[in-house]
């Protein structure tokens, strides 16, 4: 059967809700590593990774193997929130491999198999805990589309979606959002003010890298500050590490480098080390509060995931071996993203991002969107983020060597310079450019 044949299977019986295949229209078949196949025989370099899911690249093979021996061996597949053997292995991995070595002292909760799942969960137990309703959540922010989590998003198409009203929240600018004005002493000073109208919160929740939002990075030293903020107004401090978290940026978790520690993190996508579905919350002891079945669901825990997930933690993160090699490859990425951006400032473009958590920037969305269908035609995959779609977002395996990623950035590269060409630039973002271009001198 031919490609077109193919995709008409989709286009008549999917929803108009899919948004990856329309960007990437290919029928996909087989993936190794950080290649990816469709039926034809045609392959790409896949640098959207499963939006985050696979950390690990494609089907690594001692993962694969895990799961195969399991499923021979008769292992249970679905199990509620039982007890069972691959479970007890994961949270004994993930104690001695991740937590301890941190001197974390958590509890897991395992949630619905998506971040979606987690980020409710936390903002119900937050609530528990601390007797409040409102939460802060910050521009730009996205938390997921069931109806809490979408509260505590930006993104105004998504919450258009709900069909309901989304309350009990409220915005605070994320750092650097607005240049000259700084979100946390505003929300310190209000917060202190009992006339000031805000509601105490339950919890703050962030994501210390950004990634729908446009690859937007927390500093250090803005994390330390809002740490000792929920410190100071009984908050509890929720991280959203759904995304950013599991390696995307170098270390397991994203707030390492800030030195803090949170309440409650959201743990998803690479968790479950296949990309196969797994959600799960750490929280400090004295706030898990739940009574027994206060937040349930099916599938409670992929007894497959916790299987691969244990793999993936074994693999790759009882010794320093990957953090070392992201932290040398990650250099490749200021470079080039660097002069990329350098060479078409006419375009208002800027590298973003930590790790292997990427962004390149423009002015004109209409032009990331092209860059992005150019790099799609040429054999990479990566989509695109932001309020406007304004930024070209990457997201490599981690396991991605520096050959790898030389060749992706080539293609970027290419992409940009034929775009670049071809696509006038609009006077609207003339302005904007020599705007940025004045405030920055």
């Amino acid at each position: 059967m031919s490609q077109g044949n193919h995709m008409s299977i989709f286009e008549d019986l999917e929803s108009t809700v899919r948004t990856y295949s329309r960007s990437f229209p290919a029928t996909f078949h087989k993936a190794a590593g950080h290649r990816i196949h469709d039926t034809s025989g045609r392959s790409w370099i896949d640098f959207l990774s499963g939006a985050g899911a696979l950390n690990y690249g494609h089907n690594p093979p001692e993962l694969i193997e895990a799961v195969v021996r399991y499923l021979r061996e008769g292992g249970v597949i679905t199990s509620l929130d039982l007890q069972t053997s691959a479970k007890e292995r994961f949270l004994e991995s993930l104690q001695d491999v991740v937590l301890a070595p941190r001197e974390l002292d958590f509890v897991v909760q395992f949630t619905g198999p998506t971040g979606t799942n987690a980020v409710e969960a936390a903002l119900k137990v937050a609530r528990l805990a601390t007797g409040r309703r409102n939460v802060v959540a910050f521009t730009n922010g996205y938390h997921g589309v069931s109806l809490g989590s979408l509260a505590a998003t930006g993104n105004s198409e998504k919450r258009a979606g709900a069909g309901v009203s989304l309350g009990d929240t409220t915005r605070i600018p994320f750092d650097g959002y607005l240049e000259g004005f700084d979100g946390l002493t505003l929300l310190d000073r209000m917060l202190g003010d009992p006339s000031s109208g805000l509601d105490a919160p339950a919890a703050i929740i962030v994501e210390t890298v950004q990634g729908e939002g446009g690859v937007n990075v927390a500093s250090p030293q803005w994390l330390s500050r809002l740490r000792a903020l929920c410190d100071r107004h009984q908050a509890l401090l929720i991280v959203d590490d759904i995304q950013a978290g599991c390696g995307r940026t170098g270390s397991f978790f994203s707030f390492e480098q800030s030195k803090i520690v949170p309440d409650i993190v959201c743990l998803s996508k690479s968790i479950g080390g296949l990309g196969l579905p797994l959600a799960l919350l750490l929280i400090r002891r004295e706030y898990d509060v739940w009574t027994p079945g206060q937040h349930n669901g099916t599938f409670r825990g992929n007894n497959l995931a916790f299987v691969a997930g244990r793999e993936a933690l074994e693999v790759f993160w009882r010794g320093p071996e990957l953090a070392n090699e992201i932290a040398r490859n990650a250099s490749l990425f200021d470079d080039v993203l660097g002069k990329i951006a350098t060479s078409y400032h006419h375009r208002g473009a800027a590298s973003r991002g930590r790790g292997f958590f990427r962004g390149l920037r423009f002015a004109d969305p209409t032009f990331v969107a092209a860059v992005s269908r150019q790099c799609f035609e040429d054999g990479l995959i990566c989509e695109t983020c932001g309020p406007r779609d304004e930024v070209l977002k990457l997201l490599p395996p981690l396991t991605a060597d520096a050959a790898v990623i030389g060749e992706a950035l080539t293609v970027l590269g290419d992409a940009v310079q034929k775009i670049d060409l071809s696509h006038p630039i609009p006077t609207a973002t003339v302005l904007e450019v020599n705007r940025e271009l004045r405030r920055a001198h």
